[in-house]
């Protein structure tokens, strides 16, 4: 086992110039190989995640009229301003500017100031609340697997109701191995995989609420979604509708890992235009699944939609296939947790390592012989330092294991700053709009109007956390 530390410059010089041409980009770091196949896989997987289970949840307190139409709106503003974060990656020019490896260093090159810091606090933020909804998220299928067996043998009437904590334990074991994948241009083959098991999930749940629609379930749905004095109180009604508009939010939130997926795009063609097409092919896939999922499951239950409809209990038979897709949803969201740590993995690793340059344990890379899997950098301060923060989102996850409130407050949280705030002030900044132009008026009540609709949603879901919190019951073992 060999130890080297890393370079200081990251400018590394080939002895061979054309073979340093060959294997490197034009920032001297290890040439990309990315396609727009493959960041659109990267979108999907971060896109496509728990929130599609909650969307008829969420119909189900806006109703036929508002919730197909917030569904639409949100798609609509996600591709406009990742649009125009695609333009931004570099600087000052689009194609041929300084490349800009995290949406903090985007932030730098066009804003500055104070702006990088709330930039950093938002998207890191959001980061690691991701980390605990997924967490959270990922142990409640496992959980549903075991009560979907148990329920088909003992009847739906029987109490099954296992411990999500083991299941957690076993799915921060698996992160806990996976995080070790030193960063980001090495998660091609677990966002395929990932991306698949989204479709498969989605496609099941599309397909088991047409089957109980066709069937006879008709539950009773309204235009205006849960009725006042008959499903809700009036005050309940409106907190509800607030936290949908977040569980919508978050359904979309994938604007904080957007620029790291850029990065690992090859040059030519060139990244922004690549990167568009991805988010159009991202977005619109995953519109197309939410709309359906959404609407069909808000015609299957009705008013009475269960917070997650594969694991609510919104069906039962046929099991084999619950189960199915709840292991679908489990793998997927192994996969999708990388998606979103590994930039925040890789922000705490290069702050530390300029700010203690000198420093072996943090610096140091243990080359180890793997059998059938070539060479392994092993580096100490990476291993214990993920270890911890697996440990950590596990243990926050076991506190507030609350699926449909938890996932409103991430994305009302991450809506405003990181989707729609920051995107178009450096698209303002790049291009020299002129204030109070045409352009710069409507773009900043597109931007107001998302950040009202941000803390109307960060109301509701607080006032949900809340209430779980005084009602909740651990499940027994």
């Amino acid at each position: 086992m060999a130890a080297h530390q890393f370079p200081k410059n990251p400018i590394y010089i080939h002895q061979n110039p054309e073979a340093a041409l060959k294997n490197f980009d034009d920032d001297g770091r290890e040439k990309r190989t990315g396609t727009w196949v493959t960041a659109s896989a990267h979108i999907i997987t971060a896109v496509i995640g728990s929130g599609v289970l909650s969307l008829a949840w969420a119909l189900a307190q806006l109703g036929w009229v508002a919730g197909p139409a917030v569904l639409v709106a949100f798609s609509m503003i996600t591709y406009f301003t990742a649009t125009l974060l695609a333009d931004c990656y570099r600087a000052p020019d689009p194609v041929t500017g300084k490349r800009n490896y995290t949406y903090m260093d985007v932030v730098k090159a066009h804003l500055g100031g104070r702006k990088v810091k709330f930039c950093g606090l938002a998207q890191y933020g959001n980061l690691v609340g991701v980390s605990i909804g997924y967490t959270i998220t990922a142990s409640i299928s496992m959980v549903a697997v075991k009560r979907s067996n148990c329920f088909h043998k003992n009847g739906h009437d029987a109490n099954c109701n296992p411990s999500q904590y083991p299941f957690m334990i076993i799915y921060a074991a698996i992160q806990l191995l996976l995080s070790q994948i030193p960063n980001f241009h090495k998660l091609s083959f677990l966002s395929i995989i990932a991306a698949v098991m989204s479709f498969a999930y989605a496609t099941i749940g599309i397909g088991l609420s047409i089957a109980r629609v066709v069937g006879g379930g008709h539950e009773r749905t309204t235009l205006t979604g849960a009725t006042i004095g008959v499903d809700v109180s009036g005050q309940e009604k409106i907190f509800r509708a607030f936290q949908a508009l977040g569980d919508i939010a978050f359904a979309y939130s994938y604007s904080m890992v957007l620029v790291e997926i850029q990065d690992t795009l090859r040059s030519n063609p060139p990244e922004n235009k690549e990167m568009k097409k991805a988010s159009f092919v991202g977005i619109s896939t995953t519109s197309l699944f939410y709309v359906l999922c959404g609407c069909v499951g808000y015609a299957a239950f009705g008013n009475d939609a269960p917070g997650n409809f594969l694991t609510g209990f919104g069906f039962y038979e046929p099991f084999w296939l619950i189960d199915f897709a709840n292991v679908c949803i489990a793998v997927h969201l192994i996969g999708a947790y990388q998606v979103f740590c590994q930039p925040f993995y890789g922000f705490v690793e290069k702050w530390c390592s300029k700010k203690w340059p000198e420093s072996k344990f943090i610096t140091t890379e243990q080359i180890i012989k793997l059998p059938f899997n070539g060479e392994y950098q092993l580096n100490y301060f990476r291993l214990i330092w993920r270890t911890a923060y697996v440990i950590l989102t596990t243990v926050i996850a076991m506190i507030f294991p609350f699926f449909n409130d938890f996932l409103g407050l991430i994305g009302a949280a991450s809506f405003w700053p990181l989707t729609v705030y920051f995107p178009i002030e450096m698209y303002m900044a790049r291009t020299k709009l002129p204030r109070f132009s045409s352009t710069w008026i409507w773009l900043k009540i597109l931007s107001w109007a998302c950040l009202v609709i941000s803390l109307i949603a960060a109301v509701g879901s607080i006032q949900g956390l809340a209430q779980d919190v005084k009602t909740y019951k651990p499940f027994k073992s």
